[in-house]
């Protein structure tokens, strides 16, 4: 069984592939409306989906990080056969996967939407119990309600397996000690209103990459869902695609 919205989504364009990864407990439809503006602007658009995701909070208990990085390196190796080229798009704990990903795999540039290389106090992180206490227990999760979004953005989890926390902040502490190894052009966007991924995550990113064409656009008025907030999500598109387009024009030069 998938939630409605769990689906991944492949548009085929010209030769210039995006890689699309959607964050924890989310799904490819958060990513709908950024994959259809890239379309639009002439790129081939694959949005997966990470194991254990989309379905029930039981089988997201069940996954490692390593299992999430599989279905990144999947959808890497699908674009590999259509595409000439391949960038990478993350939201949230997406842009984890994004970054780790530009270390072992040839991309044409990195975009980070709201990347939590530090989680925000409001989290309650610190409160999180031993992976061995973690194990079998759930916390509850709010029912998201926006507007004006894709069919099935909202089919978010209402609860979360405390030992998957644990796996994210695995892989959170495994692309810090990579960071020095990325040296793909970068777009870093981050909301100062962010709860979740706290702001000075891009500050940190920033700071420990060894990309030399590295770009931060913090907006003001923004949280951690930028791909769905209507009041910034046609910024962070049209700055993606404008950052994609130059990454791709700064290889043929």
């Amino acid at each position: 069984m998938h939630l409605l919205g769990a689906e991944p989504f492949f548009l085929p364009g010209g030769r210039h592939g995006v890689l699309l990864i959607h964050g924890f407990t989310g799904l490819p439809a958060e990513l709908r409306l950024m994959g259809e503006h890239l379309h639009a602007r002439g790129f081939t658009v694959l949005a997966i989906r990470l194991a254990g995701h989309g379905t029930t909070a039981e089988d997201l208990s069940r996954t490692e990080h390593e299992d999430w990085m599989d279905s990144v390196r999947d959808g890497y190796a699908i674009l590999r056969g259509a595409c000439d080229d391949i960038a990478v798009v993350g939201h949230s704990m997406g842009a984890i996967f994004a970054l780790l990903l530009s270390v072992e795999a040839e991309v044409t540039c990195v975009v980070s939407l709201g990347a939590p290389l530090i989680i925000a106090r409001e989290q309650g992180i610190e409160h999180l119990p031993t992976r061995a206490a973690s194990v079998g227990r759930y916390v509850p999760k709010a029912r998201r309600k926006l507007e004006n979004v894709p069919q099935g953005a909202n089919n978010t989890y209402r609860r979360m397996p405390l030992v998957s926390v644990h796996e994210m902040m695995d892989v959170i502490a495994a692309v810090r000690s990579e960071l020095g190894k990325v040296h793909a052009p970068l777009l870093i966007v981050h909301g100062a209103r962010d709860h979740t991924a706290d702001p000075k995550s891009a500050e940190e990113l920033r700071a420990h990459v060894a990309s030399t064409d590295c770009e931060t656009v913090i907006l003001p008025d923004a949280g951690h869902l930028l791909p769905l907030d209507e009041g910034v999500r046609e910024r962070v598109f049209e700055r993606t695609a404008d950052f994609l387009e130059k990454a791709v024009q700064g290889r043929r030069s």
